[in-house]
């Protein structure tokens, strides 16, 4: 089954808390680009075991989660407790949210699952307040084609599975790139206004932490993610 985290939930979960990617890479950058969140209700699209909302949790933010993996789910409710509610639920359907529900929405490493994002970004517009926020975190587009078989065209919406293998146990995982335009022709077609556009460097922390990785990138910059701030009117 595509996308199947529950076979590998706690073993991903451990991973991810300390790993250069997301430890010290994509988390801090979607901190960062949250900024000041004391007080705002904030909705984790696709939360996984929920350490992006612990840590907006943890800013003043609250927070609601969703995400398809039920395991992921029961990872998130052991970090997270019962303050803040959180629903088995995907962005291929729509969410069981009032309009308007919420001042921000993170989406972090959620979109490049999906094929059409069409659906997906019209119920995230929404469940957001006006002149709420859409944080949004991909696969870098150029180093997916850095990556891609000789031949392929950078302008396709195309897809890619990989197999990972953690604990002991093999998920396939698929995931949809697209060019830099069609992600800002699809977030203005939703109805969001771009607001900023970050390739940031890791934490600086993780020079220290992983040494090997920054060898050779003296600026300690890397191409690995895109992060988005839309925002509605």
């Amino acid at each position: 089954m595509p996308n199947d985290y529950d076979s590998i939930a706690e073993a991903y979960s451990a991973e991810n808390e300390t790993s250069l990617l997301n430890a010290y890479y994509e988390r801090p950058a979607m901190l960062d680009l949250a900024g000041d969140v004391a007080g705002r209700r904030i909705l984790d699209a696709g939360c996984g075991s929920g350490p992006l909302s612990a840590a907006l949790r943890d800013r003043g933010a609250i927070m609601t989660g969703f995400d398809a993996s039920a395991k992921m789910l029961e990872l998130a409710r052991q970090r997270l407790g019962d303050d803040v509610p959180l629903h088995l639920a995907d962005l291929s359907s729509p969410l069981p949210f009032p309009d308007a529900a919420f001042d921000d929405v993170v989406a972090s490493l959620v979109l490049h699952y999906l094929e059409d994002w069409t659906a997906p970004l019209a119920e995230l517009r929404r469940v957001l307040a006006p002149g709420g926020r859409l944080l949004v975190s991909v696969n870098h587009p150029f180093a997916d084609f850095l990556q891609a078989e000789p031949g392929t065209s950078y302008f396709a919406t195309r897809s890619s599975s990989d197999e990972w293998t953690l604990g002991g146990h093999t998920a396939l995982l698929t995931f949809w790139s697209r060019p830099l335009h069609a992600m800002a022709d699809a977030f203005t077609g939703a109805g969001f206004r771009i607001t900023a556009i970050s390739e940031p460097a890791p934490a600086p922390s993780a020079r220290e932490a992983f040494p090997e990785a920054f060898a050779d990138r003296p600026s300690g910059k890397f191409l690995s993610f895109l992060f988005f701030v839309l925002q509605t009117d």
